[in-house]
C-alpha cells in the first residue's frame, strides 16, 4: 500500500499507520508478516491489566505491555494514572533497551520509577512496586547495548 498520497486511517478516520509491526513494535514493510497488533481502548480490570500485560511481558512483547497500561492509564480513575503511566513508562523502556537505545531506555526506565514511587506502600492489585522499581533501576545503570526483552522481563507481581 503506497502511504505517501494518503494517510492510513481506522474506522473512525483517524490517522493510524496500518503498517504491520514486530515483537517490539517496530513497523515492518507493507506486506510484511508481523504480531498481531494490541488492540486499542479495551477495557479491563486492573486485575486483568495486570495478568494481559506480564503475558506480554513473558513472551518478549514489551510495547505491547505497554499499550494495556496505557489503556489502563487512559480509563482508570484519576488517583490511579500515574502508576498505569509509571509501569507503561516501564514496559517502554525496556522496549527501547531491547530495540538497543540504551540512552533512552534508561531514560523511561528512570521515568517509570519516579511516576511509580507515590504508590510504595500501597498495596495496589498484588503490584510488586519495590521489586518493580530496583529491577527498573537496575536494568537502567547496567544498559550498554541490546537486551533480550523475554529474559529481562520484570515479575509485576511479588
Amino acid at each position: 500500500m503506497e502511504t505517501s498520497s494518503r494517510r492510513d486511517r481506522d474506522a473512525e478516520g483517524r490517522a493510524r499507520n496500518a503498517r504491520p509491526r514486530d515483537g517490539l513494535g517496530r513497523p515492518l514493510p507493507y506486506g510484511a508478516s508481523g504480531v498481531e497488533r494490541q488492540p486499542e481502548g479495551v477495557a479491563r480490570t486492573p486485575d486483568e491489566t495486570v495478568r494481559e500485560a506480564q503475558r506480554l511481558l513473558d513472551a518478549g512483547m514489551p510495547f505491547h505491555a505497554h499499550e494495556v497500561f496505557e489503556d489502563a492509564w487512559k480509563a482508570g480513575p484519576e488517583s490511579e494514572r500515574e502508576l498505569w503511566r509509571g509501569l507503561a513508562q516501564l514496559a517502554v523502556g525496556l522496549t527501547h533497551a531491547a530495540r538497543g537505545n540504551a540512552k533512552g531506555g534508561a531514560a523511561l526506565l528512570t521515568r517509570g520509577v519516579d511516576s511509580l514511587g507515590r504508590y510504595v506502600g500501597i498495596p495496589l492489585y498484588g503490584i510488586d512496586l519495590p521489586g518493580l522499581m530496583a529491577w527498573a533501576r537496575e536494568l537502567a545503570e547496567r544498559l550498554a547495548g541490546p537486551v533480550d526483552a523475554r529474559a529481562e522481563a520484570p515479575r509485576l507481581t511479588g
